[in-house]
C-alpha cells in the first residue's frame, strides 16, 4: 500500500470544508477568502518541497497539511508572525496556538468541527465554478481554549514592560480570558480576519459536530521536539510559591511604650532621687571654709602636671603680652603688615568659582553612586533632561462611553474629553515650535530633543497621550460611523492604546496605531495621573514628558538646551487657558530657583548683617556720661572689628579658590555667622577686659594692654584654636558640602584669631590713645575740653556681678538648674532617633516658585517613579550560554538569573519599589533572530541586513529552520546579527526590531567584536517623601548584590536620583562620627591649652555634648531634617559652643576665689557679660531677620537652627555650665595661685584680685 493510500484511509470518514484560495475579502484588503471544497482531503500536496518546506515553519505535526494548499500556509505563516514575536518565549504557549490556527486551515478533519455557514460566488470569470467561504463556525473544546490560554497568560513582552496578551488580545491582558481572546482573534474587526469565524465552545458534541480538542501542552512542559518548559517569568507555575516581603520590624517598646521614652524616664527620675539626695547629704554637711591663698605657702603641694600647667600657661601670658605690646608701640607696622597679609590672600577670590551644581554638591567623586553615575554615563551617554508638563482642568464632567456593539459604559473624566484633547495637543504642539535663540542660532526642540530612531526617523520622543493618535488633530478626530452608531472613535483607540501602548494596528475598525511618531510606546502609567489601579480612562491629570539630550562635556549643545528650556520655562509662564491648569518643570528649573532664591535672600542677610554690626559698634563702647558720648564710643573700632571678620572669611575663600576649591552656597552664607559669633565674641572680651581693667602704677598704654592681651589671648587662643582643629577635622567627611564648608570655616576662624590678636590690638590702641586724649570718635580731630572722669562698671556687667551671677548660684537655685537640663537632656536622647532623614526637595524652593506646584501636583497624580537601570559591568561573556542563562528570562535561562530576579521583585513591589518586569534586549533578541520570525533578514549577496518589511527575493532568513537554528545564537552568529537587532526599527511586520527600545542599552566593543556594559530598565514605584527615596536605593542595591552574588558578575542598579540620596544611607554614622571627632579636637586642645587640666577639658566637653544632644530635641520638635545642611550647621554650633564654654571654663580654672561656688560667681561675672554681649545679642537681632527670608530652606535650617544653636549655647554656656563649675569643677590650681599671688604681691593689682 501506498503512502498516500494509507493517509486516505486515515481521513476517509471526514472531508474538507475549504481548500486554496479565492476571492479578495471586501472586509480586509489585501487578504483573501478561501474556496469552498467539500471533498476528501488532497494527500497529493504532502509531497511537494515547497509546502513542506513551508509545513516545517508553522505546522507541528505533518499530517495536518492535507486540506490546505501552499498559498493558504503562506497566509498561515504570515498571521502567526505576530503572536510567533511575541510568544515564541514561551514554547508551550505558542505550540498550542499554532495548534488552534493548523487546524482551522489545513486539518484533514475540518468536518468534523468545521461549519461553512456563508458563501459567495467567485468574481473571478476564470473560477466560474468556485464559491468563497464568508463565514465558518470553528467547534474548540472548552479544555483546549482554557489550556491554551494558561499556557498564555503569563508570557510578557519585554521591551514594553507589559504582557503579551495585551498586544494581542484587543484589551488589557487582565481582562483577558480564554473565550474572548479567541473570539477576538477571529473578529473579522481586528484587521486580520478576512471573514467570520465563530468560535463555538463545547467539550461534548454540538449540533453534530466534535469540538476540536487537540492535545496540549501545559507551560510547564517541554515539547516533544526538545524545546524546554517555559521560565518563570512567562509561566507563573513554574515559579513556586510567589515571594513574600519580610515582615517590618515591630516598633521597640515597653508595656506599649517607645522603648527610648521609657528608658529616659527611668534614668531620669533615678538621677533626680540620687542627685537630691546627694545635695540634701551636703547641705546638712558641716561646711569648713578655707582660703585658697593657704596655698601660697603650700606650693610644694603642687603637683606635677599642676606646675607643667603653670608654666604652660606662664609661657604663653608671656608670650601674647610682648606680643600685644608690640602691637600697640608699632600700629602701623602691624596693619600694614596684615593688609598686605589680607591683600594677597583676598586675591585669590578672582579664581573664585561656586558650584552650583547639585551632583558637585551633595555627593563625592569618591562615593558608590557617583562612581556608578561616571560608569552609566561614559557607557551609555548621561541620563536625558527632563521637561514636563502635569496638566489638569478645573472641570469635574465626566464622559460616557458606550461600546459598540455591547459592554458596559465605559466613563471618561473631563480632561480626556475630545475637546480637552484638541487644547492640550494646541498647547504641546505650541511648544513643539518654539524657537529659542543661543549666541545668535536659533535653537529648536528638534535640535536637542532624544529622537531614538534617528537618523531614519527625526522625531522627538514626546511621552504624551497624544502620541497614541500621533500628535495630529485628524487622528483625534478619526471615527468609523453612521448615523445611527459611532463603531469606533477616539473612545475605543484610548482604550486600546493604554493596554497595548506597542501595538502598530488598534485592531478596531480604525486600525490606527498606538507607537508614537518617535518609535516607541507611550506607557499610559507615564502618560496619565490620577486614576485608579488600571483603570485609566478615571485619569484626572495629563503628563507630558519631553526628553532632552544631555550634554556633559559639549558646553555649546548643553547652553543650546539650557536656552530652549528658558523659552520653554517663558512659554509656560505666560501661557494661560481657563480650561486648563499647567504644573510644569525643566530639568533647569530646580537650579534656577535656587539661585533666584539666593539672590532675593541677598537683601535679607544684608538686613541681619547690618543689624549685628550696628549693635556691635554701638555696644562695644562704654559711655561714661552723655558729654563723653562721642569720646567714649567706639563706632570706629566696632566697624573696624567687623573688616577684619569679613578680611578673614575673604582671605580663607581666596585662599582655597586659589588653590582650585570650588565654593558652595552654603559656605557664602554660613560662615560669615559663623566667623561673626567667633570673632565678635572675641572682641568684646579684649574691648570689656580693657574698659574694666585699671592701669597700674608706672604702667605704660602699651604695657596695660599687652597685659591684657596676656590675661585673655589665651582664651581666644583656645576657643578659636579648638574650633579651627574641630572643622579640620571635620573637612576628613565624604560629603562634598560638608568637607567644602568645613575647611573653609576652619581656616577662616584661624585667620580672625590672628589678625585680632595683631591688627586689632594695634587699632584698639589707636583708639585708647584717643580716647584718653578726650578726641571724638570718627572725628578724630575734633578734641573735647579736659574733664574729670570717673571710670565705672557697664550696666550688663554690673547686672551679671550684682544681680545675675549671686542669683544662679544660689544654694535653691542650683538644683533646679541641675535638674531642668537634665531632663532636656533626657528628653532629646529619646528622639533623637525619631529625627527624619532627608532633605524634602520642595524646602530647596522659594514659597512662590512655580516649581512647588509641580512639586505638589507629582505626588499628587504620578503612578510611577523613575526609571531605574540594572547595569551589567563589562566583561560577561553573552556569547556563551552560561552568560546567557545568567541574564536572560525566557526558555532555558536560570531560575536566579538578572531578569527572573528583578521580575520577581516587582511581584512584592510595595516592599521593594520595583513596580515592573525588567525590558531585556537579550529575550527580545532571541525571539527576533528565531528562523520562524521575519525579523532577522540580510540580503544574501551582500550580507547587509533587510528589514521586514522589504520585499525582496534576495532577503533570506538568518538562520536556517533545523534544530541548531532553533537554538539560541552562541559564539561568532551571537554577534554576527546582535547590531542587525539593535539598528532595526520596529514595523507592522517585526515588532521586535530593538533599535527604539535598546540601542543605548548595549555597549558593543569596536567593530562589534562583542558586548561590553549593559542595561535592563524597569521602574520604581511612586516615591513622594525623602525616606521612598532612601528606601528605593537601599531596596535596590539589595537586589543587586544578590543577583551579583548569583551571577559573579557585578551588577549595581542606577537611577537620576541615587546620586542625591546616597548621603542619606549613612548619614546618620557621619553626624556622630563628625562630631564625635569634633568634641575629640576639643577636649585635647582644651587639655593642652588650659594647662593640662583634664577635668576642665572634660566639663567642657560634656557641656557642648549637652548642646548637640539637645539640638537633636530641637530639630525633632521642630521639624528639620538631618541631611548635609543641618549637618553643617551641627558642626558649626560645636564650634559656636567652645565659645560659650571654654572662656567660663578658663576663668574659673584661674580663679583663685575660696571656693566653687565663689570662682563660678567670679567667671560668670566677669566672662558672662562678654559673652552674652559679644555672641548671645550679636546674633539673636540678626537670626530675627532671618525669618522673613521667602526661602523655606533659610527659615528652616537657618533662622530656626541658629536660633537654637544661640540659645541653647547661651542657656548652657551662661546657665548650666557655672552651676555645673560650682558642683564639681576642679579645684584649683595650686601653682597658679602661687604664680599670681607671687606676680601681684605688694601692687596694686592685689587688690583688684578680690574685686
Amino acid at each position: 500500500m501506498t503512502v498516500e493510500q494509507s493517509v486516505l484511509g486515515l481521513v476517509q470518514a471526514q472531508h474538507c470544508v475549504w481548500y486554496g484560495e479565492c476571492g479578495e475579502s471586501t472586509k480586509v484588503p489585501g487578504k483573501k477568502y478561501n474556496c469552498n471544497y467539500t471533498g476528501p482531503p488532497i494527500p497529493g500536496a504532502l509531497f511537494k518541497t515547497d509546502l513542506t518546506d513551508l509545513a516545517n515553519d508553522v505546522i507541528p505535526f505533518f499530517v495536518c497539511i492535507l486540506c490546505c494548499n501552499v498559498d493558504q500556509l503562506r497566509t498561515l505563516k504570515g498571521s502567526l508572525q505576530l503572536p510567533l514575536q511575541f510568544l515564541s518565549r514561551c514554547p508551550a504557549c505558542f505550540f498550542n496556538l499554532m495548534n488552534l490556527f493548523c487546524e482551522l486551515t489545513c486539518s484533514p478533519h475540518q468536518s468534523q468541527f468545521m461549519n461553512a455557514t456563508q458563501f459567495t460566488p467567485d468574481p473571478d470569470p476564470k473560477q466560474a465554478n468556485k464559491s468563497n467561504v464568508v463565514e465558518v463556525r470553528y467547534y474548540i473544546g472548552q479544555t483546549f481554549a482554557n489550556a491554551m490560554y494558561n499556557a498564555c497568560k503569563d508570557v510578557q513582552a519585554p521591551s514594553s514592560n507589559v504582557k503579551a496578551l495585551s498586544l494581542l488580545c484587543g484589551k488589557d491582558a487582565k481582562d483577558c480570558n480564554a473565550t474572548n481572546w479567541i473570539q477576538y482573534m477571529f473578529d473579522i474587526n481586528n484587521g486580520q480576519t478576512p471573514f467570520p469565524i465563530i468560535p463555538i465552545f463545547s467539550d461534548v458534541p454540538v449540533s453534530g459536530f466534535t469540538p476540536m480538542n487537540n492535545k496540549t501542552y501545559e507551560c510547564t512542559e517541554g515539547l516533544e521536539d526538545g524545546s524546554g518548559p517555559c521560565s518563570c517569568q512567562d509561566c507563573a507555575k513554574a515559579c513556586g510559591p510567589k515571594p513574600v516581603p519580610p515582615p517590618l520590624p515591630p516598633p521597640w517598646t515597653i508595656l506599649g511604650i517607645d522603648a527610648m521614652t521609657v528608658i529616659m524616664w527611668i534614668s531620669y527620675v533615678a538621677f533626680l532621687l540620687i542627685f537630691i539626695g546627694a545635695v540634701l547629704g551636703a547641705w546638712n554637711k558641716p561646711r569648713h571654709p578655707h582660703n585658697s591663698r593657704q596655698f601660697f605657702s603650700l606650693y610644694v603641694d603642687a603637683s606635677c602636671c599642676e606646675t607643667l600647667g603653670e608654666r604652660f600657661e606662664n609661657a604663653m601670658r608671656l608670650l601674647f603680652s610682648a606680643w600685644g605690646s608690640f602691637c600697640v608701640q608699632h600700629p602701623l607696622l602691624v596693619i600694614l603688615g596684615s593688609l598686605i597679609v589680607v591683600a594677597a590672600s583676598s586675591s585669590g577670590l578672582v579664581y573664585m568659582r561656586v558650584t552650583t551644581d547639585p551632583v558637585e554638591l551633595w555627593s563625592s567623586p569618591s562615593s558608590q553612586a557617583r562612581q556608578e553615575k561616571d560608569y552609566f554615563d561614559s557607557h551609555f551617554g548621561p541620563f536625558f533632561r527632563t521637561e514636563q508638563l502635569i496638566i489638569t482642568t478645573p472641570s469635574n464632567d465626566t464622559d460616557m462611553y458606550t461600546p459598540y456593539p455591547a459592554g458596559l459604559d465605559v466613563p471618561f473624566k473631563a480632561i480626556l474629553k475630545k475637546d480637552m484633547l484638541h487644547q492640550v495637543l494646541d498647547l504641546q504642539l505650541d511648544i513643539e515650535g518654539l524657537v529659542a535663540t543661543y549666541e545668535g542660532e536659533n535653537v529648536t526642540l528638534k535640535d536637542i530633543c532624544l529622537a531614538p530612531l534617528a537618523p531614519y526617523n527625526n522625531n522627538c520622543t514626546i511621552l504624551s497621550v497624544l502620541n497614541y493618535f500621533q500628535n495630529s488633530h485628524a487622528r483625534l478626530d478619526h471615527s468609523i460611523e453612521d448615523e445611527f452608531f459611532v463603531y469606533a472613535d477616539y473612545h475605543s483607540h484610548f482604550l486600546y492604546c493604554v493596554s497595548a501602548p506597542a501595538s502598530l494596528n488598534d485592531t478596531t475598525l480604525l486600525h490606527d496605531p498606538c507607537i508614537g511618531t518617535f518609535g516607541g510606546p507611550v506607557f499610559p502609567w507615564i502618560a496619565l495621573g490620577g486614576y485608579d489601579g488600571t483603570n485609566y480612562n478615571n485619569a484626572t491629570a495629563l503628563v507630558i514628558t519631553f526628553p532632552v539630550n544631555n550634554y556633559l562635556n559639549d558646553t555649546v549643545k548643553r547652553g543650546k538646551a539650557l536656552a530652549w528650556e528658558k523659552e520653554f520655562i517663558r512659554f509656560l509662564k505666560s501661557y494661560s487657558n481657563p480650561n486648563l491648569t499647567i504644573a510644569f518643570s525643566a530639568e533647569r528649573s530646580i537650579e534656577d530657583e535656587i539661585d533666584r532664591e539666593s539672590n532675593s535672600d541677598i537683601s535679607t542677610i544684608v538686613v541681619s548683617y547690618i543689624i549685628m554690626f550696628v549693635y556691635i559698634s554701638l555696644a562695644l563702647g562704654h559711655i561714661q556720661s552723655l558729654r563723653r558720648l562721642l569720646v567714649d564710643s567706639k563706632i570706629s573700632l566696632g566697624i573696624a572689628g567687623i573688616l577684619i571678620v569679613l578680611s578673614s572669611v575673604a582671605s580663607s575663600l581666596g585662599i582655597f579658590s586659589f588653590a582650585g576649591v570650588p565654593l558652595t552656597l552654603i559656605v557664602i552664607e554660613v560662615i560669615p555667622f559663623l566667623v561673626l559669633a567667633v570673632g565678635v565674641d572675641n572682641i568684646f572680651i579684649i574691648v570689656q577686659t580693657y574698659q574694666r581693667d585699671e592701669r597700674m602704677h608706672n604702667e605704660e598704654l602699651h604695657q596695660q594692654i599687652g597685659r591684657i592681651l596676656g590675661d585673655v589671648a589665651p582664651s581666644m587662643f583656645l576657643s578659636s584654636f579648638s574650633e579651627t582643629l574641630a572643622f579640620f577635622l571635620g573637612a576628613l567627611s565624604n560629603m562634598p558640602a560638608v568637607r567644602t564648608f568645613s575647611m573653609f570655616a576652619g581656616l577662616a576662624v584661624f585667620i580672625d584669631f590672628l589678625l585680632q590678636i595683631s591688627c586689632f590690638v594695634s587699632l584698639l590702641g589707636l583708639d585708647a590713645r584717643r580716647q584718653e586724649a578726650n578726641r571724638l570718635d570718627i572725628i578724630c580731630c575734633v578734641k573735647l575740653p579736659e574733664g574729670q572722669v570717673e571710670k565705672t562698671d557697664g550696666f550688663l556687667f554690673r547686672f551679671f556681678k550684682k544681680v545675675y551671677a549671686p542669683f544662679i548660684l544660689k544654694e535653691w537655685v542650683r538644683p533646679i538648674v541641675v535638674a531642668v537640663f537634665v531632663g532636656m537632656l533626657s528628653f532629646s536622647i529619646a528622639v533623637v532617633n525619631k529625627v527624619e532623614i532627608g532633605l524634602d526637595q520642595k524646602l530647596s524652593m522659594p514659597d512662590d516658585s512655580y516649581v512647588l506646584e509641580y512639586f505638589k501636583n507629582m505626588s499628587t497624580y504620578l503612578h510611577t517613579g523613575p526609571p531605574v537601570y540594572f547595569v551589567v559591568e563589562d566583561g560577561l561573556n553573552y556569547s556563551s550560554l552560561e552568560g546567557q542563562n545568567a541574564v536572560c528570562g525566557g526558555v532555558g535561562c536560570n531560575n536566579n538569573s538578572l531578569v527572573q530576579q528583578v521580575y520577581s521583585a516587582s511581584l512584592i513591589s510595595n516592599y521593594t519599589t520595583i513596580a515592573y518586569t525588567p525590558s531585556s534586549w537579550l529575550d527580545d533578541y532571541f525571539d527576533w533572530v528565531k528562523p520562524q520570525s521575519s525579523c532577522c533578514r540580510y540580503y544574501n549577496n551582500t550580507g547587509a541586513f533587510c528589514n521586514a518589511s522589504v520585499v525582496n527575493s534576495s532577503c533570506v532568513h538568518c538562520r536556517p529552520m533545523t534544530a541548531s537554528g532553533k537554538q539560541r545564537p552562541v559564539g561568532e552568529e551571537f554577534m554576527r546579527f546582535l547590531p542587525m537587532f539593535l539598528s532595526d526599527n520596529p514595523n507592522v511586520k517585526c515588532g521586535k526590531g530593538g533599535h527604539a527600545a535598546y540601542s543605548t542599552a548595549v555597549d558593543l566593543y569596536p567593530d562589534n567584536k562583542g558586548v561590553g556594559a549593559t542595561y535592563f530598565m524597569t521602574f520604581h514605584t511612586i516615591l513622594k517623601e525623602s525616606s521612598d527615596f532612601i528606601g528605593a536605593l537601599k531596596m535596590a542595591r539589595v537586589l543587586a548584590d544578590n543577583i551579583t552574588q548569583s551571577m559573579d558578575h557585578r551588577v549595581f542598579p542606577y537611577s537620576v536620583f541615587y546620586v542625591f540620596y546616597e548621603q542619606y544611607l549613612t548619614i546618620a554614622y557621619d553626624t556622630a562620627l563628625n562630631l564625635s571627632v569634633s568634641l575629640a579636637a576639643i577636649f585635647v586642645v582644651t587639655t593642652v591649652l588650659l594647662g593640662f587640666e583634664l577635668w576642665s577639658a572634660v566639663i567642657v566637653s560634656i557641656t557642648i555634648a549637652m548642646i548637640l544632644v539637645n539640638m537633636f530635641g530641637v530639630m525633632w520638635l521642630w521639624d528639620i531634617s538631618l541631611n548635609a545642611v543641618s549637618l553643617v550647621n551641627l558642626v558649626m554650633s560645636c564650634g559656636i559652643s567652645v565659645e560659650f564654654c571654654s572662656h567660663i571654663v578658663r576663668a574659673f580654672s584661674i580663679s583663685v576665689k575660696n571656693n566653687r561656688v565663689e570662682r563660678a560667681e567670679e567667671a560668670l561675672a566677669h566672662m558672662g557679660s562678654s559673652v552674652f554681649s559679644g555672641i548671645t545679642l550679636t546674633k539673636f537681632g540678626g537670626i530675627l531677620i532671618l525669618a522673613l527670608s521667602k526661602s523655606q530652606i533659610f527659615q528652616i535650617f537657618y533662622f530656626r537652627m541658629f536660633l537654637s544653636i544661640v540659645l541653647l549655647g547661651a542657656a548652657h554656656g551662661l546657665i548650666f555650665l557655672p552651676v555645673l563649675l560650682s558642683y564639681i569643677g576642679p579645684s584649683v590650681n595650686k601653682a597658679k595661685v602661687f604664680a599670681s599671688n607671687t606676680r601681684y604681691l605688694g601692687t596694686e593689682r592685689e587688690r583688684l584680685l578680690n574685686y
